[in-house]
C-alpha cells in the first residue's frame, strides 16, 4: 500500500533516519563542500547561500548535530574527555566525570585519541585540534604526553600528566606517599627483599612512585638493589619478562611492588604459573585500586587513588576556567592504602 508524501518535507527531504550533510547539500540545492564551509564558518560562501543552508540544517534537524549548534550558539555545551585509550584507570576517571556533571547543564565527549596503535606521543594535540571549537567547549585530557599549551584552543585540564604539574591546571594523586606508604607496608610485615616492577621511564607518575619506593627502603635501613627494580611499562605484555625475570632469581624478592594493579595482577598470574602461591610465598601490592583489583585471585592489596573524585575535580575546574573562576592551578589528592589478601609475612 502506497502512503502519500508529506509535502511539508518538500520534494528532495531525506526519508525518517539520521541527516547527513549530504542531504542538506540536496535540499539547500548546493555541494557538500559548500555546506561543510557553512558549518565549519569558513569563508567563500555568499550570504544569502550561507542563510540558505542553515535554514536547511534547521529544517531537517540537522540542528542536533554539535557542529551546527556550536555556530548558532557559540558554544556547544559540552566537555570533552580526552584519553589515549580505554583502559581500567581511565574508565574509573570517567565515571567520576560522569557523575559530577549532573545539574551543570553540560553532556559529555569521551574521545580516545589513539587507538590504531600509532604514536603514543603527541596524540592529545592531535585530538583536540579534531574538536576543540566545533565539537567541544573545553576539554580534560587523561595523562597527556606533552606539557600542554596555554594556547590551546579551548580551556583544558590535565589528570596525572606525564610531564607533572606545569603549563595547564592540573590535577593528580600523591604518587610518591602513596608507593612509600605501599612499601613501608611490606617492611612492616618482614619483608626485607621488595622488588619494584616500575611504570614507563617517561612518566612522571611512574617517577615518583619509584622515589616513594626508595624512600621507604632507605628510611628503613635497607639498601636499595638495582637488579629488584624492573621496568614493566603499566601494562602486562609488556611486564610478563620483567616479572619473570624477578621471579626466576635463585634470591627472588619476597615481595612485589608494582607501579600500578594490572602489573600487580600480572605478577600474581605468573607466580602461580611458576608455582609460587601468594601470599604465602611472595606478597604483591599494586597502585590504583582499580575494580579489577578486588577481583583478583587473591584479592590485591593496593594503593587507592581516588579516581572519581579527581575525575569531578578536574570537571569542576574546567568550568571554572569556562567561567572565569578558576581557583587553583594543580590539585594533588591524597591516597590510602587498602589492604586486602595479596600481602602477608614472608616464609620462613
Amino acid at each position: 500500500m502506497s502512503t502519500a508524501a508529506d509535502p511539508s518535507r518538500g520534494p528532495s527531504a531525506p526519508a525518517a533516519g539520521r541527516v547527513t550533510i549530504s542531504d542538506v547539500a540536496r535540499v539547500a540545492g548546493v555541494s557538500v563542500a559548500t555546506v561543510s564551509k557553512v558549518v565549519n564558518n569558513r569563508y567563500g560562501v555568499a550570504a544569502g547561500t550561507s542563510e540558505r543552508v542553515l535554514a536547511v540544517v534547521e529544517e531537517l534537524g540537522y540542528e542536533s548535530s554539535l557542529v551546527a549548534r556550536s555556530l548558532r550558539r557559540t558554544s556547544t555545551n559540552v566537555i570533552g574527555v580526552l584519553v589515549a585509550e580505554f583502559e581500567p584507570y581511565s574508565t574509573e576517571l570517567l565515571k567520576g566525570i560522569s557523575s559530577a556533571v549532573d545539574g551543570t547543564g553540560y553532556e559529555l565527549l569521551a574521545y580516545a585519541g589513539r587507538t590504531d596503535g600509532g604514536a603514543r606521543t603527541g596524540w592529545e594535540r592531535r585530538s583536540l585540534s579534531r574538536l576543540a571549537g566545533t565539537l567541544v567547549d573545553a576539554a580534560i585530557v587523561v595523562t597527556p604526553t606533552m606539557v600542554m599549551s596555554s594556547d590551546s584552543p579551548v580551556p583544558v585540564v590535565a589528570v596525572d600528566p606525564h610531564t607533572g604539574p606545569e603549563g595547564t591546571p592540573t590535577v593528580d594523586s600523591d604518587n610518591t606517599t602513596g608507593a612509600r606508604e605501599a612499601v613501608e607496608h611490606l617492611i612492616g610485615l618482614g619483608h626485607r627483599r621488595v622488588a619494584h616492577l616500575g611504570g614507563r621511564a617517561d612518566l612522571e607518575s611512574a617517577r615518583l612512585r619509584e622515589l616513594g619506593y626508595r624512600q621507604a627502603l632507605e628510611g628503613a635501613g635497607i639498601a636499595v638493589d638495582p637488579l629488584l627494580i624492573k621496568v614493566g611499562g603499566y601494562r602486562p605484555d609488556l611486564a610478563d619478562a620483567p616479572v619473570r625475570t624477578l621471579l626466576d632469581r635463585p634470591d627472588r624478592p619476597t615481595a612485589v611492588f608494582a607501579a600500578n594493579d594490572l602489573s600487580a595482577i600480572h605478577v600474581i598470574e605468573v607466580a602461580a604459573e611458576l608455582g609460587l602461591r601468594v601470599p604465602e610465598d611472595l606478597s604483591v601490592v599494586g597502585f590504583d585500586n582499580i575494580p579489577e583489583s578486588w577481583g583478583s585471585t587473591p584479592p590485591l592489596t593496593t594503593v587507592a587513588q581516588p579516581l572519581h573524585r579527581m575525575g569531578a575535580e578536574a570537571l569542576r575546574m574546567v568550568l571554572d576556567l569556562l567561567e572565569g573562576t578558576a581557583r587553583e592551578r594543580h590539585l594533588r589528592l591524597p591516597t590510602s592504602l587498602v589492604v586486602r589478601a595479596s600481602t602477608a609475612p614472608p616464609p620462613r
